[in-house]
C-alpha cells in the first residue's frame, strides 16, 4: 500500500539485512508496528545506535571490538607465535566457542573474488605482511573456507608473508568444501586444525 510510506521505508531497510527478502522484510517490519512498545522501540533504536557507536575494528587484528586492541591480542597467555588468518569476526567467534585454539588471529574483512570486485587491496593483507614481520611469529595458519575465492586468497596470503622460519599452513579438509567455518561444528574445527598442512 502506498500510503504506508513509513512502514515502506523500514520494509527497505530491513531488506539490507543479508537473508532477508520482502516478505520477511515485511513481516519484521509489521511485528515492531504491531507488537513493540514504545519501550521497546526505544531500546532497539538506542540499541542499534549504541552498537555503531562504540564497536569498531581492533587496531592490530581487524575483529570488532569494544576497545582499541581486543582483548585477544592484549593477552599475555595466548600463544602469539601463531596467527590464525580468517574472513571476518563471526569466524573467530565460531573458533573461539570450540576453545580449540590459543593463538592470535587477523581478520581480513572479505576474501579476494575477482568476480566480485574485490581485490587483495581491499582487504586486510598489508597489516597482515607487517604482523608477520615480527620474529615473534612462527606460523600463519590460514582458515578461509574451501571456495574459490578461499584459495585464491591462501595463496596469496602465502606469497605475501613468507620469510625464512615463518611456516604457512593451511587448515586441513575437515570443512566441506564451500563450507564457512562460522556454520562449522567443534568436532569438525578440532579436525581441520589438527590436520592443517604447509601450502
Amino acid at each position: 500500500m502506498n500510503e504506508l510510506k513509513f512502514l515502506n521505508r523500514l520494509v527497505a531497510s530491513l531488506e539490507k539485512f543479508p537473508g532477508v527478502g520482502k516478505k520477511t522484510a515485511t513481516r519484521f517490519a509489521f511485528h515492531i508496528v504491531e507488537k513493540f512498545s514504545e519501550e521497546d522501540v526505544k531500546a532497539f533504536i538506542d540499541a542499534l545506535v549504541s552498537t555503531k557507536d562504540k564497536v569498531k575494528h581492533c587496531q592490530t587484528c581487524h575483529v570488532l571490538t569494544e576497545q582499541d586492541e581486543c582483548e585477544i591480542c592484549q593477552s599475555p597467555v595466548r600463544d602469539h607465535s601463531q596467527i590464525m588468518v580468517v574472513k571476518d569476526t563471526k569466524d573467530v567467534l565460531s573458533i573461539e566457542k570450540s576453545k580449540q585454539y590459543n593463538g592470535l588471529y587477523h581478520v581480513l574483512s572479505g576474501l579476494i573474488s575477482p568476480l566480485e570486485g574485490i581485490g587483495p587491496d581491499d582487504i586486510n593483507l598489508d597489516s597482515l605482511a607487517k604482523r608477520a614481520e615480527d620474529p615473534v611469529v612462527k606460523e600463519i595458519i590460514i582458515a578461509t573456507s574451501f571456495t574459490p575465492a578461499g584459495e585464491t586468497t591462501a595463496l596469496y596470503i602465502d606469497k605475501i608473508v613468507s620469510r625464512q622460519g615463518l611456516s604457512v599452513t593451511k587448515i586441513g579438509y575437515g570443512l566441506p568444501a564451500g563450507g564457512d567455518i562460522e556454520y562449522a561444528d567443534e568436532l569438525t574445527l578440532r579436525r581441520a586444525l589438527e590436520a592443517r598442512k604447509k601450502i
